[in-house]
């Protein structure tokens, strides 16, 4: 596949003194101490860190499932970060596309079904829903699964329908939150080859994960520990 152009367009994702603080009665707990941040689109930027070092407050955050206590976040230019909870619902619907480690796919839906739910919700009609199901489905090496149910997928697969289920909108960003971490040494090269591919292709990959092996498949590394980002690194891996 031919690589695009690598200059990062600027402004996909900024974020300017993002601090999340949880509180429990007088119980204060600080996760991110002021987090700033910059991603261009086409970038491919894994966010690395150790259990509890605020990687998935920084990642909830990044997909507007939570909001931050002080700071602004910008998304393609817009402030999400002072948005209402119905606008919230909207951007995750339509503006990022989420891989998680768990799947979170229904079990008694075929994989096409699966990947169109981004679309029911926005709205989309069932024939434009189906065919840009399939359309994804093709993408991520799937078109000959598309009426497979979840239970009938070895995980690896099962993780591509994720990814495919994450395109299906054409978000500004993929998120993927250790998308890696429930697959065996095979299924994870198959998963992280995708993930370059659609880099290649010009997507906005947003990778969090613990695992340095898997961070080095990025173009650039941000290190996160005690809530704060302690490096940020371009990577020879593209």
């Amino acid at each position: 596949m031919t690589a695009v152009d690598e200059t990062p367009i600027a402004g996909v994702v900024e974020l300017h003194g993002i601090r999340k603080v949880y509180r429990s009665g007088s119980i204060e707990f600080e996760a991110l101490r002021g987090i700033d941040m910059s991603i261009g689109g086409g970038e491919y930027v894994a966010v690395i860190g150790p259990s509890g070092s605020g990687k998935s407050t920084l990642m909830n955050i990044l997909g507007c499932l939570d909001v931050p206590t002080e700071g602004q976040y910008l998304l393609g230019g817009e402030d999400v970060s002072t948005m209402s909870e119905a606008q919230l619902a909207v951007v995750r619907n339509k503006r990022i596309g989420f891989v998680f480690q768990q799947f979170n796919l229904l079990a008694s839906l075929p994989a096409w079904r699966n990947v169109e739910l981004p679309l029911v919700y926005a709205g989309t009609s069932k024939a434009e829903r189906r065919a840009r199901a399939v359309a994804a489905l093709e993408r991520v090496g799937l078109g000959d699964r598309v009426e497979n149910r979840p239970g009938e997928l070895s995980g690896g697969q099962q993780q591509r329908v994720a990814v495919a289920r994450a395109l299906v909108t054409e978000p500004d960003i993929i998120l993927a939150d250790e998308p890696t971490g429930n697959l065996d040494s095979e299924s994870t090269e198959a998963v992280l080859g995708l993930l370059d591919e659609l880099h290649l292709s010009g997507r906005t990959i947003v990778l969090i994960t613990h695992e340095h092996e898997v961070a080095a498949r990025a173009g650039r590394n941000l290190t996160i520990k005690d809530g704060l980002i302690t490096a940020d690194a371009l990577v020879g891996a593209q």
